[in-house]
């Protein structure tokens, strides 16, 4: 059973649970270091921030509605009981002492307990400065070390950014799935991509 935001806090400090691991530290282009590592429970507000202004942006993602506090305290107790129970590998990227950045794999179910799904966000003043790039690496290394043999994601195919940076480290688009998305102009074309691991 998942536990509520205010049970995961309570048992996370009690038994010392989530600790951090840290993936990697890194120079950005800019100068500034990038240190990619696992989230925690101190991370809430900068990603309640992360997501809020992600969706105000009305980015290429499938989240398009703010989201509350408790909402995301929610969210991220399930995400961090999913990172220790190895069902998900969370990767967060840093800069300045802010999180930026925020990527899973979540292995898929019974026949599909092979694959790992994939998702990943950044701040807008933080893009194309290469984080979204090591992010991935990190991903696909972790997801190797977890035994994954697959990747898939999904995009929008109006995200030749994003598009490019995927074909860059291996992805290949599978299909293009026409309107499976929806936003304030209608919908949308999702193109879905995978990386095979072995």
């Amino acid at each position: 059973m998942l536990q509520t935001a205010g049970e995961y806090r309570a048992t996370s400090l009690e038994r010392g649970r989530n600790t951090m691991k840290k993936f990697g530290e890194y120079q950005l282009s800019d100068g500034r270091r990038l240190v990619l590592r696992t989230p925690r429970w101190e991370d809430l507000d900068d990603l309640l921030e992360l997501i809020n202004s992600v969706v105000e942006e009305e980015a290429d993602i499938i989240v398009n509605r703010k989201v509350t506090r408790e909402e995301e305290a929610e969210w991220l107790a399930r995400f961090l009981t999913n990172i220790e129970k190895g069902r998900t590998i969370g990767v967060v990227a840093e800069v300045d002492g802010k999180v930026v950045g925020n990527s899973e794999v979540t292995r898929g179910a019974g026949a599909q307990s092979h694959v790992g799904f994939l998702g990943i966000i950044i701040a807008r003043e933080y893009r194309d400065l290469g984080i979204g790039t090591r992010m991935l690496e990190t991903l696909v290394e972790e997801s190797r070390r977890a035994g994954l043999r697959l990747l898939v994601l999904d995009v929008y195919a109006s995200n030749t950014r994003a598009r490019h940076v995927y074909s860059k480290l291996g992805f290949m688009e599978a299909e293009t799935i026409p309107g499976m998305a929806c936003k304030k102009e209608g919908y949308t074309d999702i193109v879905r991509m995978y990386l095979k691991l072995d």
